[in-house]
């Protein structure tokens, strides 16, 4: 869970063919039939996820052998794949393969579909990309499975605030639940499952527990995100989901088809021993209230050096780490601060922006910074070094 402005970030797992036009309904008011033509031809397609896995004896007392998660998903192509999130299956990842993911000893991981859910098909996890929080997974048996088509993937950068937004999913683990909004806004930037920041659509059409990894769907049947997480006071839904827009599953799809896992978290935690600049970046200049970064006269984007590696490469360029802090609204805030605001000429908004850059590159290799202290600017060189994890 992810704490921000006095509300909690819940992802949406709870513990215990789309493709054609839409054929209007003749009856009720013209929203009305909408709804229920878009729920009709795209609901065969939407799955309830069930995770479960065994503890080890060793690990688990009596009443802890087996823990229980269900989550959502739905059909995203024609060969049956479906698509949802990877915190809804996280319980169930085992031996990571350069082309599927193998379960972990002791996981199941099934899917259901609206007819029939009361029958489990064992799914297998291709591939995964926690930055953006997805997983893809495929039917062990296909031909043993409806095969309803898959929802088309609509484009997430065409959407308008104030648009019709339909959510399908298992809230709670009741199968097949429509409910209805609209986009309330797009591109809310918050941290998502491995604190990588997403653009999300947030929508006030009603999602909880066992939304995860279904779609949130247009007024034309289109999936335009993937239901991922609500910000609520009391871990229920207050009117403010967000979803993964659906222009983000489909860059990451090549990658989630090719199997094993993606993304930066995944190629960090992979290499352990990478190269790196031996500082920490955790705080954007945005994140610091708009009086404070009047005050210290801070840049308008750019990210915040809050601790360097003793002697490691960034101290030795001449980067420091801030001495002082000052306390807003019971909020530390550096100041005295190094604010880096661009990489080998790239404009720097958020840490991601620095660690794209940085994955690519390998010992020994040098990187142009741009770094603003009281007032001025300058170009900083570093040259990366192998630092331990935890000292980036």
């Amino acid at each position: 869970m992810l704490h921000g402005a006095g509300l909690v970030l819940v992802l949406l797992a709870v513990g215990s063919a789309a493709g054609c036009a839409i054929s209007q309904p003749t009856e009720g008011l013209d929203d009305e039939r909408n709804t229920i033509a878009v729920a009709r031809e795209a609901g065969p397609s939407v799955v309830s996820v069930r995770v479960s896995r065994t503890a080890e004896e060793d690990d688990a007392g009596p009443d802890e052998m087996t823990e229980v998660i269900g989550g959502s998903g739905f059909v995203v192509n024609d060969e049956g794949q479906i698509i949802t999130n990877f915190h809804v299956i996280a319980a169930t990842v085992g031996e990571a393969k350069e082309d599927r993911i193998d379960l972990a000893p002791g996981a199941t991981l099934t899917v259901s579909f609206l007819g029939t859910p009361e029958v489990e098909h064992d799914v297998r996890v291709v591939g995964a990309n926690p930055d953006v929080d997805l997983a893809l997974l495929e039917l062990v048996d296909p031909a043993a499975a409806p095969d309803p088509g898959p929802i088309p993937l609509g484009d997430s950068d065409r959407l308008q605030v104030g648009q019709k937004a339909i959510a399908i999913g298992n809230p709670f683990g009741l199968h097949s639940t429509v409910t209805a909004g609209i986009v309330s806004a797009l591109e809310r930037e918050r941290p998502g499952l491995v604190g990588i920041e997403i653009p999300y659509i947030q929508t006030d059409a009603a999602i909880n527990p066992g939304n995860s990894g279904g779609p949130l769907l247009d007024s034309s049947g289109e999936a335009v995100g993937v239901n991922n997480a609500i910000l609520a006071p009391a871990g229920t839904f207050a009117g403010i989901g967000l979803a993964v827009p659906s222009n983000l599953v489909a860059e990451a799809m090549a990658e989630l088809r090719a199997g094993g896992f993606s993304g930066l978290a995944a190629a960090a935690a992979q290499l352990p021993e990478r190269p790196r600049m031996g500082m920490e970046v955790a705080l954007r200049v945005v994140d610091y209230p708009r009086g404070l970064r009047a005050e210290l006269g801070l840049p308008e984007h750019g990210v915040v050096v809050t601790d360097t590696s003793a002697d490691g490469p960034a101290e030795r360029a001449g980067i420091r780490r801030p001495e002082n802090v000052v306390l807003v609204n019971g909020r530390a805030f550096p100041v005295d601060i190094d604010v880096i605001t661009h990489i080998d000429g790239q404009r720097v908004t958020r840490p991601i922006d620095i660690q794209r850059v940085i994955l690519g590159r390998e010992e020994g290799d040098v990187v142009t910074l741009r770094v603003w202290r009281d007032g001025t600017e300058r170009e900083v060189e570093v040259a990366l070094e192998i630092v331990p994890l935890g000292e980036d």
